[in-house]
């Protein structure tokens, strides 16, 4: 087996391991078992555990990225863009074991490597958003404001959209997802 096989075969091992036990619960060893080599080729790579996941959550970040990319659409409008692209990155976050792994470990055992990892994600996503908003702004679909600001108040909202509302209301579609985004953040409640 050739040494770049035997990396991605750690990577694999560790990011099954970080997905099915968690951060804190998840060891070296483990992950060897998992990948069918000695601890020692392990070493080999990664000098320890946190360079490890450190890696595993680049490749995430450079996989929404991809996506990111591949949802926007430069001759559509800027609200059909934006709901595109959260709502495939939201759809890869639910599907991704390791994001709902670090998401309860994160709430459950307030694990700091877990929430750290969620929060390079999360700031990802958001200087993403902040570049798009300031090219909305730039070509003058939105209104002038702070890119920041806006950023992180979309990306809440539909996060409470999406996953939080569902607690006390019954989930809502995405096409009725998309209706209250439009109205709070395009329209506005006044009449």
């Amino acid at each position: 087996m050739a040494v770049v096989d035997r990396r991605q075969q750690v990577l694999q091992a560790a990011t099954k391991s970080f997905s099915l036990f968690g951060y804190k619960a998840t060891t070296m060893d483990q992950v060897a078992k998992i990948a069918n080599v000695g601890k020692g080729t392990i070493y080999t790579f990664f000098t320890n555990k946190e360079q490890l996941f450190d890696e595993i959550l680049r490749d995430v970040i450079i996989e929404m990225k991809r996506i990111a990319e591949r949802e926007i659409k430069r001759d559509k409008p800027f609200f059909d863009n934006l709901h595109r692209v959260l709502d495939a990155l939201l759809e890869f976050r639910s599907e991704h074991e390791l994001f709902i792994k670090l998401s309860q470990e994160s709430r459950d055992f307030g694990t700091p490597q877990a929430g750290d990892g969620l929060d390079k994600i999360e700031s990802v996503v958001l200087e993403y958003l902040e570049r798009e908003v300031e090219q909305a702004i730039r070509q003058g679909e939105i209104k002038p404001c702070d890119p920041q600001i806006v950023s992180v108040v979309m990306f809440r909202l539909y996060i409470v959209l999406t996953a939080e509302l569902s607690k006390v209301h019954v989930p809502l579609t995405k096409e009725q997802i998309k209706c209250y985004f439009h109205l709070f953040l395009a329209e506005g409640l006044s009449q």
